[in-house]
C-alpha cells in the first residue's frame, strides 16, 4: 500500500482546496492518470497518478482542505494484493470501527465532523431522483457487516435535526449506506416527519453556511488590503465610442476568418499602452517601503474575469508590442481560462494596470478597488446609444460608455489621471489615430 502525499506547489502555499475527485475508491489508475484537482491561491492545479494501481482510500473529501505534505489518497500499487474479496478493501466501515478496540479506531470516527462520505459520494454518479424514489419503501434494507444500517455520524446527525429515522431513508451507497444526499432528497420529496411542522419549519430555514476558500478567499484579503492600505480616488468621463464599434464591425469577419472573436478589449487595451507612454507613472509602482518609484518598461494589462472559482485578473504580456488580431487571440485565451479556473500562474503575475469590463454584465459605472501593487484600475461600464448635440447642434444618437478610474493618490493625483484618461479617450474616439503607432 502506497500513501500519495500533497506535494509542495511552490509559490508558498501551505494548502489547497479539493475542487474535484476524479476517481473513487476501488478505481483502477493509471500512471499520469488525472486524480484529482485542487485550488490553490494561485490557480487551479490537476495531480495526476505517480503510478498505476488500485485506489484503496481519499482522505480529504471534496470541498475539504488538504495541507502540504499530508496524505491526499492511498493505493495499491498494481499487482500487489490480487485475490482479495472486494468487501476487505480500503477503509474499515464506521460500524467495525466501533467495534474495534481503541487503539485501533480512528478517534475523528467518534467526533461529529460534519462531514459524510463525500471521499466516495462526490464522484458517484448521481442517482435519477425518479430511481431513488421508485425505491422508497420497497427497496431491501442493506446492512453493514455488524447488522447495522451503515451511516457516518455527520448522517445520523443530519437525521436527528429532522427527526428522521435510519431505518425510513432508502440508501444509495454501498451496503445500503445512507448519505447525505439521500436524507436531503427525502426531505425535498416532503415525506411525514413525526416532528410538529413548526420544528420542521424551523430546521428547514437553517442558515446555509459555507467556508470562504481558494480564489474568493484570496480575493477578500487582498481586497481588504488594497482599500485599508492604498488612499483610492475616483476620476469618471464619459467616452463616445460610435466610430469605434462602426471599425470593430469592419474589422469582425477578417478576425472571423483567422478564428478570432473580435471585442473591444484589444482595442481598449492598444489605446491604454499607447496613452501609458505618454504617462510612464501610471504604470508604475511604489516599492514597500514607499520611497522609491518603479518604472515598468511593459505595459501588462490586467482584465477581471468572474470566473466559476471566483474573480481572476489574468494579464496580457507586452501590449505595447501586440497588434489588435493577436490582443484578441490573447484576451479570449485569458478569458476562456478564467471562466474555467485554469489559469495557469504566469498569466496571474506581473500586471502593472487593470481593466474591470463591468458593462458586459450591464453595469453602467462602478468605482474599482485597485489590484495592488498597481497603482491605477478603471471600470469600463455598459456601452449606451444617447442623444447627443453634434457641430451644429443638431441631436443625434452617439454610442456612449462610462469609464470610472481608481488611482493611487500616494503616487498620482486628479490632474494626472484626468490627462492621462484625456489621452486614451482620444485613441478610442477616433482610433484610426492608434495606426500611426502600431509596429
Amino acid at each position: 500500500m502506497s500513501e500519495f502525499k500533497l506535494p509542495d506547489i511552490g509559490e508558498g502555499i501551505v494548502e489547497c482546496e479539493i475542487v474535484e475527485w476524479r476517481v473513487a475508491e476501488g478505481d483502477l489508475i493509471e500512471e499520469d492518470q488525472p486524480v484529482v484537482e485542487v485550488m490553490t491561491d494561485k490557480a487551479l492545479v490537476e495531480i495526476t497518478a505517480p503510478e498505476a494501481g488500485r485506489v484503496t482510500r481519499l482522505f480529504v473529501p471534496k470541498g475539504e482542505i488538504a495541507k502540504v505534505h499530508s496524505p491526499l489518497f492511498s493505493y495499491e500499487v498494481q499487482g500487489e494484493g490480487q485475490g482479495q474479496d472486494d468487501d476487505q478493501e480500503g477503509d474499515v466501515p464506521v460500524e467495525s470501527q466501533k467495534n474495534a478496540p481503541v487503539k485501533d479506531r480512528n478517534i475523528s470516527d467518534d467526533i461529529d465532523t460534519g462531514v459524510d462520505d463525500a471521499s466516495t459520494a462526490a464522484t458517484r454518479p448521481s442517482m435519477a431522483a425518479g430511481e431513488r424514489v421508485g425505491r422508497v419503501g420497497d427497496a431491501p434494507r442493506g446492512q453493514g457487516p455488524y447488522g447495522r444500517i451503515p451511516a457516518s455520524p455527520a448522517v445520523r446527525r443530519l437525521l436527528r435535526e429532522h427527526d428522521l429515522a435510519l431505518e425510513d431513508v432508502p440508501g444509495s451507497g454501498k451496503d445500503g449506506r445512507v448519505l447525505k444526499d439521500d436524507v436531503l432528497h427525502m426531505l425535498e420529496q416532503g415525506v411525514e416527519q413525526d416532528s410538529e411542522p413548526a420544528a420542521r419549519a424551523d430546521a428547514a430555514a437553517e442558515t446555509r453556511v459555507e467556508p470562504l476558500r481558494g480564489m474568493r478567499a484570496v480575493m477578500a484579503r487582498r481586497m481588504v488590503e488594497a482599500a485599508t492600505t492604498i488612499p483610492h480616488f475616483h476620476y469618471g468621463e464619459q467616452i463616445d465610442v460610435t466610430d469605434l464599434l462602426a471599425l470593430r464591425e469592419r474589422l469582425k469577419p477578417r478576425a472571423e476568418a483567422q478564428d478570432t472573436r473580435l471585442t473591444l478589449m484589444p482595442f481598449f487595451m492598444k489605446a491604454l499602452a499607447l496613452a501609458v507612454q505618454e504617462f510612464p507613472i501610471l504604470n508604475a509602482r511604489l516599492n514597500d517601503a514607499v520611497d522609491e518609484i518603479h518604472y515598468l518598461p511593459s505595459v501588462n494589462i490586467g482584465m477581471a474575469v468572474d470566473g466559476k472559482a471566483g474573480l481572476m485578473v489574468p494579464n496580457v504580456k507586452g501590449v505595447e508590442r501586440l497588434s489588435l488580431l493577436a490582443l484578441a487571440r490573447e484576451t479570449q485565451r485569458l478569458t476562456a481560462e478564467a471562466r474555467e479556473g485554469r489559469v495557469v500562474q504566469q498569466d496571474l503575475k506581473g500586471g502593472t494596470i487593470s481593466i474591470s469590463n463591468i458593462g458586459a454584465l450591464g453595469g453602467t459605472y462602478a468605482a474599482p478597488i485597485i489590484n495592488a501593487p498597481e497603482v491605477a484600475i478603471v471600470a469600463i461600464g455598459k456601452t449606451q446609444w444617447l442623444p447627443r448635440f453634434d457641430d451644429h447642434d443638431n441631436v443625434v444618437k452617439r454610442a456612449i460608455l462610462t469609464v470610472t478610474w481608481a488611482g493611487d493618490h500616494r503616487l498620482i493625483d486628479g490632474g494626472t489621471i484626468a490627462r492621462f484618461c484625456n489621452a486614451w479617450k482620444a485613441y478610442l474616439e477616433a482610433p484610426e489615430t492608434m495606426l500611426l503607432y502600431l509596429s
